[in-house]
């Protein structure tokens, strides 16, 4: 296959293209690069974006976000869209394009009071901590009857909220309402295992719990429509859908490579006659069986993580109520999914197309004018929850007023990590590190030693200049920069 970096060209502001060739049935296109930190930069993003665009009905182009970095399958921050209507039975729905913790994805709230008012933030650091179990295990979740289960998984958010565990003011405030089409039969035994004990888990890794200060708004019409003024304390909540999600697609994931067989530097599936570049984009088309399961079970995951972070929430807004001795008035700004793939309309190329989207590490950017947004959110574009690191801050963004952006109304998640997680552990002092920390003000709870390592602030990209290259881009703008101040890390 010919090599990519033939065929790269400037498309913009901030985005660089990767010009259909070789396989590729569509272009690629990624963002927050100039040619040349393309072209000397790390090679296997790149080339995975080719072998998604490879995939049987991909249109438009396959996206990399501006915090993208490679991952399994596609590049964490990639954005895929297939046609429903390509071939006999659609085009390609792949798990390994999803992404392992589906739903992955962050709520935020706002609180009635200034963040210089939170009295000892140290001490609330360790109600937090107490309060919400983090780690690679489940325990500490809420207990669930097997019945408890089956409606978390089949509606979501306002399951738990029914259930009296999960904060949810408004579902209308939570992406899709926090439900998605389910189908339970597509879970396994072993997933439903590693989901009755983890709700309300926070999980490890990059997932936390932070109280947060509005440190500058940018957008003043966004900013107030939101309810948000300067000085105000708010919080973000980082967390999926746990071991129950991680089986869901290891189980279809497994099924689905089974079925390719390696040919002609590929892998070829005889039964659907694809060929594809790379096993762990194994995928089916939309209308087969085989997809349909992955979705309905994704579905289900989805809905888990729309439930455990209702319940994360409800379990920080306790522990602030305790904390502060008085009842706290909150509301729910936004929720958004990371890992996720959904039915939606799309023009491309003068054309409506139905589309499955693929967003693995992107969020969802709509705009003010789609149909699925709630009214608050008509006049400003869609929130975007975009968490940096714990030692600079986050960002609050908003879709376009007026108008999908290029990338299927998708923008960056997060600030995406710079140094992988072993090479975090090898560069970084973790006694210098907690140090830095508490004399900047932000006050931490954290698990492991090795854990805190390799989430330190420079193992990730500068979370201002991926926002940016997305703002740059024309995928989101800026609305308010966040600033930490209480921190708990897996």
């Amino acid at each position: 296959m010919p090599d990519w970096r033939n065929h790269v060209e400037p498309l913009g502001p901030s985005v660089v293209g990767i010009k259909k060739h070789g396989r590729m049935v569509t272009d690629a296109a990624i963002v927050g690069s100039d040619l040349q930190t393309v072209l000397s930069g790390d090679e296997r993003a790149p080339e995975q974006l080719v072998n998604a665009a490879s995939l049987p009905g991909a249109v438009g182009r396959v996206w990399a976000m501006a915090d993208h970095h490679f991952g399994y399958g596609l590049p964490i921050g990639g954005v895929l869209a297939t046609d429903h209507d390509a071939g006999d039975l659609g085009g390609a729905v792949s798990p390994g394009a999803v992404g392992f913790d589906i739903n992955c994805g962050v709520r935020m709230l706002a609180f009635d009071m200034d963040a210089d008012d939170l009295p000892d933030p140290a001490k609330f650091a360790r109600r937090l901590g107490g309060r919400i179990p983090s780690g690679t295990s489940g325990k500490g979740g809420v207990d669930l009857t097997s019945r408890d289960l089956m409606n978390v998984l089949e509606e979501g958010a306002a399951a738990a909220a029914d259930l009296g565990l999960g904060a949810v003011d408004d579902v209308a405030l939570l992406e899709s309402k926090g439900r998605l089409d389910a189908d339970v039969d597509g879970v396994s035994s072993r997933a439903l295992e590693r989901g009755v004990t983890s709700l309300g888990t926070l999980g490890s890794g990059n997932h936390f719990a932070e109280l947060q200060a509005v440190e500058e708004v940018v957008d003043v019409e966004a900013a107030e429509a939101w309810g948000l003024h300067e000085g105000q304390l708010v919080a973000m909540i980082h967390s999926g859908s746990r071991g129950l999600g991680h089986q869901v697609c290891t189980d279809h994931v497994r099924q689905l490579e089974r079925q390719f067989k390696s040919d002609d530097g590929g892998w070829r599936h005889e039964g659907f006659d694809w060929w594809i570049p790379d096993r762990q984009l194994a995928a089916a088309p939309r209308h087969a069986p085989e997809a349909e399961a992955y979705l309905g079970a994704m579905g289900a995951a989805a809905n888990y993580a729309f439930a455990n972070r209702a319940v994360l929430a409800q379990r920080l807004i306790t522990a602030l109520e305790a904390h502060t001795r008085t009842s706290v008035e909150w509301s729910t700004v936004y929720d958004v999914a990371h890992n996720i793939a959904k039915d939606e309309e799309h023009i491309i190329d003068g054309k409506r197309c139905t589309c499955s989207v693929h967003r693995k590490g992107a969020t969802r950017a709509f705009p003010g004018t789609h149909e699925g947004l709630c009214p608050e959110h008509k006049a400003t574009g869609q929130p975007v929850l975009v968490p940096g690191d714990m030692g600079t801050g986050s960002w609050l963004l908003a879709g376009p007023k007026q108008g999908m952006n290029d990338a299927f109304g998708s923008s960056c998640h997060g600030a995406g990590r710079r140094l992988s997680r072993a090479a975090a552990r090898a560069q970084v002092d973790v006694t210098a590190l907690m140090a830095d920390l508490s004399a900047s003000g932000v006050h931490l709870k954290h698990g492991t030693e090795r854990g805190l390592a390799e989430e330190a602030p420079e193992a990730y990209k500068p979370v201002d200049d991926v926002v940016d290259a997305t703002e740059e881009a024309g995928l989101a703008r800026r609305v308010a920069k966040l600033s930490p101040r209480v921190v708990v890390k897996g």
